[in-house]
């Protein structure tokens, strides 16, 4: 789950990160009230689930409460685009309005869950406000890396190195350890996936700010963090996702035409992979779980028939948990419910397989049956191109 960057250093100041001040409005007036607060000189900064704002117009400098306000008359409202959003863009429904700190230094700092290590990583650059991917490609070398092992913590030595090899003086070694470490905390206590401080700003009083903030965090573990589910905000998801998530299916919409029905994700994957190999473009990932049941694929049908941009359906099932003949019943019912229009190829494999093809046979509807994924993934695009 993400959240938006006033909510992100709200949760960082509670737990000792030093962040600027400031406050979220959804006005202009408000926006007006706020830069007269804090003196005039603000940073105004279009909150939106999205990086790259500043490039599309989403932060600008103000020197006055009435520029500031004259700033959020355009800024709220619009339609935010950046690599990040998409050609569609974002619409900006509030903005945070901070103080302007004067800028000394700034660098790169971000905590992230390494799957390949199985460890939580840190990460710190001396090249702060830049895209991180593109200076890892370019000059890695300025990556700086700390692996965290799980049952010790981030050590005070470990934020040592860092802050010695982000080449700080000596004289903030000990500051920049307590800042590296509050983040930590945060980062467990909270239990995120990431968070990422990008600038990490070092100002003329030699005081160290998060200028910026991104946080997200573990959906499996909400449960324990009731505070901060109630800071999702659904304007900014996808609403076939939340859809979906109504009914325990875990789904992503994607740009292609063949949607994809799965059970597992590595099958899921799988199954994008080679619809890609056989030159098609998956329209989703859908995972519908190891048990679910035939009302859960009636669900599932018809979050995929959702999107206009589906031409073609490949369920690819293989029946463990989750028994083909199950499958199979709830693909018919859903199919006759619905009053399908588009083509369905199915590829079941597993316990009750035999049984699940005749209940597909004996349908009397017209599916198309795949021998094996690679046969299921050539019928199923080769029907989407024709529509």
């Amino acid at each position: 789950m993400k959240i938006h960057e006033y909510q992100a250093k709200f949760l960082l100041s509670q737990h000792g990160v030093s962040v600027p001040r400031g406050r979220v409005a959804e006005t202009k007036e408000q926006v007006f009230e706020i830069a007269s607060e804090l003196g005039g000189s603000v940073v105004i900064k279009a909150q939106i689930h999205a990086g790259g704002r500043g490039k599309g117009g989403g932060i600008q400098l103000s020197r006055s409460p009435e520029e500031a306000m004259e700033i959020a008359n355009s800024m709220l409202g619009m339609n935010l685009i950046t690599h990040q959003t998409g050609p569609e863009g974002q619409i900006v429904k509030r903005v945070l309005v901070e103080e302007g700190l004067p800028i000394e230094q700034e660098f790169y700092l971000s905590i992230v869950i390494d799957r390949n290590s199985a460890q939580v990583v840190v990460i710190a650059s001396k090249e702060g406000g830049v895209e991180i991917e593109k200076l890892a490609q370019e000059r890695p070398e300025l990556i700086l890396k700390e692996y965290i092992e799980p049952s010790l913590g981030f050590c005070p030595f470990q934020a040592r190195k860092l802050a010695f090899a982000l080449g700080l003086p000596t004289e903030l070694v000990d500051q920049a350890t307590r800042f590296f470490t509050s983040l930590y905390k945060a980062f467990e206590s909270t239990d995120a996936s990431l968070i990422e401080i990008n600038p990490l700003l070092l100002n003329d009083d030699n005081q160290f700010y998060a200028l910026d903030a991104k946080v997200t965090f573990d959906d499996n573990a909400l449960y324990r963090h009731p505070e901060i589910k109630k800071l999702r905000d659904t304007d900014e998801e996808e609403p076939l996702e939340i859809e979906a998530s109504k009914y325990k299916l875990n789904y992503i919409k994607l740009d292609g035409n063949v949607g994809c029905m799965v059970n597992g994700a590595g099958l899921a994957m799988a199954t994008m992979d080679i619809i890609k190999l056989t030159g098609g473009s998956p329209a989703n990932f859908l995972d519908v779980g190891g048990g679910a049941t035939a009302e859960q694929v009636k669900n599932a049908f018809s979050i995929i028939l959702a999107d206009s941009n589906v031409k073609a359906v490949l369920i690819n099932i293989f029946g463990g948990i989750m028994r083909c003949d199950i499958v199979a019943k709830g693909v018919v019912e859903a199919a006759k419910s619905m009053r399908l229009q588009i083509p369905i190829v199915i590829r079941l494999e597993g316990t009750n397989v035999e049984q699940g093809k005749q209940i597909l046979k004996s349908s009397g509807m017209s599916l198309t049956v795949g021998n094996g994924m690679k046969d299921a993934a050539e019928k199923v695009v080769r029907l989407a191109s024709e529509q």
